[in-house]
């Protein structure tokens, strides 16, 4: 790895053939895999019926491949642009650690084998499932809206937002209104958690051509709408409780972090100017992190111990 050298030259890259497992294990881009394995984890609890915790814990092994492998992917397609950004240029392909070809190969290895798994092991429900979010983060989100579209974020938040849904596919055969309920909430939080982040950074999607929102309409529009999606997020986030699958603990944390998203986002809208700005986006990105991981750990601590009234508790056999 040491002698390992990257050439940008027109978007393409020469790269000598090495790299270590650590470079192998960042290409599975391993912080956004575990969100995915916890969601997934998530969804899985809170389905109804048994599973034997062997094939469970195999159904969300599979979950997590299939993450590691679109985040592979990801970086294989989206080297040229990681070269020239100061938040991804240490990644192991700009930084020459690993060539296209085996980033590319090593991503669909991964991809088909945790979806032959996962099908094996769990049911072909959740296989296609996982093989859908692959394909959409790979061909949607990265091949086109990424480069295209400043709705990107939103659109592409589709992927990022399917684990709950294959992890009770995974462990029902079945999809009901309960996992699309927690698709919802991934799916409106990921703009305001991104867009936050995108504040921050800016100059790097201007250089790189990428239409991130605060590029194409500036961060003041930007600011607004990370406003418009929090005080959505925040009522939408008690749907659970509504629907009966949310006890009175996840109602009482949903409001109180719910309030405090809002109050995150306020600050980020009013705060425009120098460092301050920069601080109100970077504190918004960092709790909206908390605020997801908080949420869905009330949700596995009713639905997978059965306290605080959650009514669908946890039933794996062996």
């Amino acid at each position: 790895m040491s002698d390992a050298t990257v050439r940008v030259n027109a978007g393409k890259f020469d790269t000598a053939i090495g790299g270590d497992v650590a470079d192998y294990v960042a290409l599975l881009k391993p912080r956004v895999m575990f969100l995915v394995v916890f969601t997934a984890l998530v969804g899985l609890v809170a389905a109804p019926g048994t599973m034997h915790p062997v094939l469970a814990i195999a159904a969300l092994l599979c979950i997590a491949v299939g993450a590691g492998a679109s985040g592979a992917l990801n970086m294989w397609y989206d080297a040229d642009i990681d070269a020239q950004m100061a938040r991804t240029a240490a990644r192991p392909l700009p930084k020459g650690a690993v060539t296209p070809q085996e980033a590319l190969t090593f991503g669909v290895v991964f991809a088909v084998g945790s979806v032959l798994c996962l099908g094996l092991m769990a049911n072909w429900l959740a296989a296609g499932l996982l093989a859908a979010t692959i394909g959409f983060y790979l061909f949607v989100y990265t091949m086109w809206l990424k480069r295209t579209t400043p709705l990107n974020i939103v659109i592409g938040g589709a992927a990022g937002a399917a684990p709950p849904v294959i992890g009770w596919a995974a462990a029902t055969g079945s999809v009901t209104l309960e996992p699309i309920i927690l698709f919802l909430i991934i799916f409106i939080w990921t703009p305001p958690h991104f867009w936050a982040l995108a504040l921050t950074r800016t100059r790097d999607y201007e250089r790189v051509g990428v239409p991130m929102l605060p590029v194409v309409r500036g961060p003041d529009e930007t600011r607004r709408q990370i406003l418009i999606y929090s005080l959505i997020l925040a009522p939408f986030a008690m749907a659970p409780s509504v629907m009966g699958f949310g006890g009175m603990l996840y109602t009482v944390t949903a409001s109180i972090l719910g309030a405090f998203f809002v109050v995150f986002a306020i600050d980020c809208y009013r705060t425009r100017e120098g460092e301050a700005a920069d601080r109100a986006a970077k504190n918004l990105f960092a709790y909206s992190v908390l605020y997801l991981f908080l949420l869905f750990t009330v949700l596995l601590v009713e639905q997978g111990f059965g306290i605080d009234g959650g009514s669908l508790p946890l039933n794996w056999t062996f």
